[in-house]
């Protein structure tokens, strides 16, 4: 008898607890289903929003948010918690609830624009919206917020490209003008007239150059290269950009030493590649001084990550091409700004070189368009090391099996093997090549 009794009250303990579990399981299921969404902070939001705002809200690309007479938000879009407008259920932008405020006090709909500071970013970086605010019914108010940030930094980019041609370009008008000038008083002087018409020649030869450049970058900048891809042999790129500045290095008796690679191809625009290449190897003349070495090779590397899937026409790995110099090198304040436009490290030497500023930059937006990039290494003093990082093209030109120019290239170095480094290491023994990605 006494084990049955005990047996029969641990059977309605165990039964008691079961039922005390699941009450609280069914309240804690409850509990769940009634609690707002991120999107929908109140459980009646539905009911309190008229009928079909709901869906309109849903399909705006603007940040969107709902709030009630006590200024509680009744819905709310990812993009605004995104944004970091509402935090905690509450709008938390001082100035858009001061807005919204006013709105549904007067019923008038304003719009403002406000710098914001970004979660989650350092110092001096904002965030660029367009908030508006309007009465949504008698008794909600609808916020509407645009992310201009990105709009902002193109409008900047724009505006300083503007001032920067104007001012490029005034400075060869203005010495043209000058020029003509003094050619008109020195009438009577050959030997000035002379003088001065060899200065105008320059100055509208620089011009010419700072136009044509102009014409590039934006032709890189609008166009797809890869409409007209075609395998372009890095020979053929070499070569080309040696013989554009086989003149200005012979003056200077400097020795262009190229490393031979007969097998390497590149998928892209021809005429694209052979102007960024030819840039490289201008600047790399151009500021090298005289009797020094300027070094021109290309080679095969992997993909990152052991190769991914090939571009149309590509073979999925990537072929490098390295200029190296013997120059005055850049400072690591000035390394990372090179790329951009108009930007010079040196001003002086640029304006004695016929330097634009805009070399560099068409260099950049061809490799980027190109799905590749451009790299530097640089020491001051030492000299700089510029690589574009590019796709391979995967037809060859004698039509021989991929598989074969790989294994003749991994049997070691040879004529034709396309191994660039110990050509680079013989040709400047003092420099160590470790290009650095620009952002």
């Amino acid at each position: 008898m006494d084990v049955n009794a005990a047996v029969a009250a641990a059977s309605a303990i165990a039964g008691l607890c079961t039922g005390v579990i699941a009450v609280l399981a069914f309240r804690w299921s409850e509990r769940e289903q009634a609690r707002p969404t991120r999107t929908s902070l109140r459980p009646d939001a539905a009911a309190v929003l008229p009928p079909g705002v709901d869906t309109v809200l849903s399909v705006l690309r603007s940040s969107a948010v709902v709030l009630d007479e006590g200024d509680a938000v009744v819905k709310a879009s990812s993009a605004a918690y995104a944004l970091g407008l509402v935090r905690g259920g509450r709008l938390a932008v001082d100035q858009m609830l001061q807005m919204a405020r006013e709105t549904r006090r007067d019923g008038e709909i304003r719009q403002v624009e406000l710098d914001l500071p970004r979660r989650g970013a350092g110092r001096g970086e904002g965030l660029a919206v367009s908030a508006r605010v309007a009465p949504l019914g008698s008794r909600l108010v609808l916020l509407l917020v645009e992310d201009l940030t990105d709009a902002r930094r193109i409008e900047a980019v724009r505006r300083d490209f503007v001032a920067n041609v104007s001012h490029e370009l005034k400075t060869p008008v203005g010495a043209l003008s000058l020029l003509s000038e003094a050619v008109m008083d020195a009438s009577d002087d050959p030997e000035a007239v002379e003088r001065f018409a060899g200065r105008m020649q320059i100055e509208a030869a620089r011009l010419t150059s700072l136009v044509q450049e102009i014409i590039d970058l934006s032709r890189v900048q609008d166009d797809n290269p890869l409409d007209d891809a075609e395998p372009v042999a890095v020979d053929d790129l070499v070569a080309e950009a040696v013989d554009r500045c086989r003149h200005p290095a012979n003056a200077k008796q400097i020795t262009m030493a190229t490393s031979g690679a007969p097998d390497l191809y590149i998928w892209g625009n021809r005429g694209q590649l052979a102007a960024a290449l030819g840039n490289l190897v201008e600047n790399a003349v151009n500021y090298s001084p005289a009797r020094t070495r300027v070094g021109i090779a290309g080679r095969r590397v992997a993909a990152p990550g052991g190769g991914g899937p090939a571009q149309a026409g590509g073979s999925g790995g990537l072929i490098e091409i390295s200029v190296t110099d013997q120059g005055i090198g850049i400072s690591e304040k000035d390394r990372d700004r090179i790329f951009e436009r108009f930007y010079r490290v040196d001003p002086a030497r640029s304006r004695a070189t016929g330097g634009t500023g805009l070399g560099l930059s068409i260099v950049k937006h061809v490799a980027a368009s190109h799905g590749g990039e451009a790299t530097v290494w640089s020491a001051e003093g030492q000299g700089s090391t510029f690589t574009l990082r590019l796709p391979e093209a995967a037809a060859t030109r004698d039509g021989r099996d991929r598989s074969t120019a790989v294994a003749a290239e991994d049997s070691g170095p040879g004529p034709g093997s396309g191994s660039s480094s110990s050509a680079l290491y013989e040709t400047f023994p003092d420099h160590i090549p470790a290009p650095e990605v620009l952002p």
